[in-house]
């Protein structure tokens, strides 16, 4: 059966990150998107000049209409921009029961522009961590969502990621892309344990979409039914090579995309 992973997630109207980077994701390892838009946005590499939420009862629709009739192997969710969306997607995926669901928590695009209104955080902490098989925040959305400091060393990435997977998510990968030093560090962190994922830190400008291509990239591994841990692997060595060739690429004048196809042109 062909592999279905469904994103949740807003849409990028210049096509490097949000709904347009999951597709695209998707698509370059093997596994047939559907989607399920939950705000569009005006932007390009530069920033975004607008927000347009689509009503909560209509991304309830797209969610339902699609898990009626897809067998949908894995979910990603994205930029989920207010709390009544957020309660919407939370009540789908209790209706629907997805084996797997990765949660981006989008807080803040690349550009620095804010994704998710102040008011929505508690929402996304209480009714849709508990329902994720995995979240993946970067190093300053784990401390803004903890309200601490962002972490400086191995022993407070840990910390922080015990702390997040406390709030009931089954695992947290912490990503080291705002980290310094030679190599980019994820931390992949569970109950039971916690790796270190290490690769090349890439000199480029273009790294728009990263967070939602990485997320998208574990969601289609999953949907193939890999493990997490491999999933993870598979997902980091993929968005290296996208991001190492990133640089093919003559997009915008501000931070361009990745290339997602980077293994196919």
């Amino acid at each position: 059966m062909t592999p279905v992973a469904l994103t949740i997630a807003g849409s990028d109207s210049s096509g490097g990150a949000g709904i347009q980077a999951d597709l695209k994701s998707f698509a370059a390892l093997g596994v047939y998107g559907a989607s399920a838009i939950t705000a569009l946005t005006a932007q390009n590499t530069t920033g975004v000049s607008g927000i347009h939420p689509v009503p909560a009862s209509f991304v309830a629709a797209q969610i339902d209409a699609v898990f009626s009739d897809l067998e949908v192997g894995a979910v990603k969710i994205g930029m989920v921009a207010q709390a009544e969306t957020i309660a919407a997607i939370a009540d789908g995926l209790r209706r629907w029961a997805p084996r797997h669901v990765v949660l981006d928590p989008v807080m803040v695009a690349t550009s620095g522009d804010r994704l998710l209104a102040a008011e929505a955080v508690d929402a996304l902490k209480t009714l849709l961590f508990p329902l994720a098989s995995l979240i993946t925040p970067n190093l300053p959305e784990a401390a803004a969502l903890l309200n601490e400091p962002v972490a400086s060393s191995e022993a407070d990435v840990e910390r922080q990621g015990k702390r997040l997977l406390a709030m009931g998510c089954r695992a947290v990968l912490v990503k080291g892309g705002h980290g310094h030093g030679a190599d980019s560090i994820d931390y992949l962190i569970d109950a039971e344990r916690s790796i270190a994922l290490a690769a090349p830190r890439i000199a480029t400008a273009n790294t728009h979409g990263t967070g939602c291509s990485l997320s998208s990239a574990i969601a289609a591994g999953l949907a193939k039914g890999e493990s997490m841990e491999t999933s993870v692997r598979n997902a980091k060595a993929w968005i290296t090579e996208a991001i190492a060739a990133a640089d093919r690429f003559a997009v915008g004048h501000g931070h361009g995309p990745v290339h997602h196809f980077h293994k196919y042109y």
